[in-house]
């Protein structure tokens, strides 16, 4: 993205597009549909190196090798507090 910027807006328009294109980037995707799955939906991956979302499952006809949880940027960044005093 080397366009020139001359305002202000431009300046801010060019930052969010290269931010949104940064986590775009960083997604997984369907290899069917292209669509980048929503938190808490579940990815299929198959022997065929491809995954598929919750909606393009049906639509192949092999087994999955596994599958998992779509998790949101936070996960393992979180702390879980855990009461630890001798029950009373």
């Amino acid at each position: 993205m080397n366009t020139p910027v001359t305002g202000e807006q431009e300046l801010e328009l060019a930052l969010l597009r290269r931010g949104v294109d940064a986590l775009a980037a960083g997604c997984e995707r369907c290899t069917h549909c292209g669509r980048a799955p929503l938190i808490g939906e579940r990815i299929y991956m198959y022997a065929s190196n491809t995954v598929r979302c919750e909606l393009c499952r049906a639509l192949n006809g092999e087994r999955p090798l596994a599958s998992r949880i779509v998790h949101g940027p936070e996960f393992g960044h979180t702390l879980r507090i855990i009461d630890q005093r001798a029950a009373a």
